[in-house]
């Protein structure tokens, strides 16, 4: 059997389970197959696929059919460029998440907080970005911690990475020039709407504080202003519905110069304030 015609079929299974753009994950899951890179697998079509291949592919793609994310199954996500291991321990680094990266690298850092960090994708990505600074990252899990520090050590980022175990600020001491996270904020009322790759897959933790999603933006509000040096700016990733009542808790928290910015697809994304000097 060819690779193409193992691609030809694995596209009509992952289409008759319903999953989105099967094409596109059938390609994924045959590089994963192979080992190879995605944009190699042009070059492979009319290659035999090798036993020990056919397998894997075999099985990665019954987990996709499950809706398995192509990411948890392939252990891997690009972020930024980059690429950070993915498990069902830690929240799928997506590209909405680029707005917070974008707007943070606008001004001048040294040292970075990074609450919920799952797989650390954005405080490293701040880290690689600016080679001067370093960082803390913080998380309530130690399975999202260690996946995080795995990614650190693969990007060379350890040195400059420090994690801790923290539910939000507790254990946190110290002030930052930049405090981030992308917190759960979905309500409770949406989680049966999300996508099964997201609702069946990905840690609820990570995913919903419940109630009107609005939780951890309390509790980041209440705790993170005294965190913040001169002058520094507190970034958070929201829902697009979330924008105005998150800005109104910050600046009731003392913090100033609330701004509201949009993703690529024109869409609430990012919440930044300032600490008043």
């Amino acid at each position: 059997m060819t690779a193409a015609f193992a691609l030809r079929d694995a596209t009509a299974r992952l289409a008759a389970a319903g999953v989105p753009d099967p094409a596109r994950d059938a390609r994924l899951l045959l590089a994963h197959a192979l080992g190879i890179a995605p944009d190699r697998v042009l070059l492979a079509l009319q290659d035999p696929l090798p036993a020990t291949a056919a397998a894997r592919f075999d099985a990665a793609l019954a987990a996709r059919a499950q809706r398995q994310p192509v990411s948890q199954i392939t252990g891997q996500r690009l972020f930024w460029g980059r690429s950070f291991r993915v498990t069902a321990d830690v929240l799928d680094p997506r590209p909405e998440t680029e707005t917070l990266i974008a707007a943070a690298l606008q001004r001048p850092f040294a040292r970075v907080l990074d609450l919920g960090t799952g797989s650390g994708a954005i405080l490293l990505t701040l880290l690689a970005e600016r080679p001067e600074a370093t960082g803390l990252a913080v998380d309530l899990s130690p399975a999202a911690l260690d996946v995080a520090r795995t990614n650190a050590e693969s990007l060379g980022l350890a040195e400059r990475a420090t994690f801790q175990q923290s539910d939000w600020l507790a254990n946190v001491a110290g002030q930052f020039d930049l405090i981030v996270s992308n917190p759960p904020y979905i309500a409770a009322a949406e989680m049966a709407d999300l996508s099964p790759e997201v609702r069946d897959w990905e840690p609820h933790l990570a995913l919903t504080p419940g109630g009107d999603g609005l939780e951890a933006y309390r509790t980041i509000a209440a705790q993170a202003p005294a965190h913040l040096g001169p002058d520094g700016q507190l970034m958070v990733e929201i829902g697009p519905q979330q924008g105005q009542a998150v800005a109104e808790l910050f600046t009731a928290a003392g913090l100033h110069t609330a701004r509201i910015l949009q993703d690529f697809d024109g869409r609430d994304r990012v919440v930044a304030a300032k600490r008043r000097i």
